[in-house]
């Protein structure tokens, strides 16, 4: 399990990331239009997985923000922004936002993108939520960069995973 911090206090995921060179966990997400999206449905891209615990909250949304910004620019890659906010809050955040260059998806009907990919939060006021993580997955389907985020409040090393592209 990773250890992590909400504000300074620690808290726990189920398990570790998937490790670099690995093929990534097939998954199965809510779009926004309540379609369901897998893993195969992007096959042949770069998938960069941005995800977090809620779409509601201010680092969440400016990461959302962010990748929308450089997603843009980038060639044969998409972005998935992963949590387990509702499809409709989702949805309302992009509009509200006009955020248009990264997908949307939800794993509030199981949790098991965030079991699979042993990010879910284990313990204290977050349990069961995802941590907040990037992870790239190459066109060939195998992850190829890892981040946990050590401290939940804090952004990802936006960066660090554009470069791993």
């Amino acid at each position: 399990m990773a250890d992590i911090t909400l504000k300074g206090n620690a808290i726990n995921t189920v398990g570790n990331l998937p490790e670099n060179g690995t093929k990534a966990p097939d998954f199965k997400l809510t779009a926004v239009d309540l379609s369901q999206k897998s893993l195969s449905d992007f096959t042949g891209k770069n998938i960069i997985l941005n995800i977090f615990p809620s779409v509601d909250t201010g680092t969440c949304a400016t990461s959302v923000r962010e990748f929308n910004k450089k997603a843009a620019d980038l060639e044969n890659t998409v972005v998935l922004c992963i949590s387990r906010d509702l499809p409709f809050a989702q949805a309302r955040f992009c509009g509200a936002e006009g955020i248009d260059n990264v997908v949307m998806l939800s794993d509030f009907a199981t949790g098991n993108f965030g079991k699979d990919y042993q990010l879910e939060i284990a313990n204290g006021p977050l349990a069961n939520l995802h941590s907040r993580a990037i992870v790239i997955i190459d066109d060939k389907g195998n992850v190829s960069y890892t981040e946990q985020v050590s401290e939940i409040v804090n952004e990802p090393n936006y960066e660090n995973a554009l470069k791993a592209i």
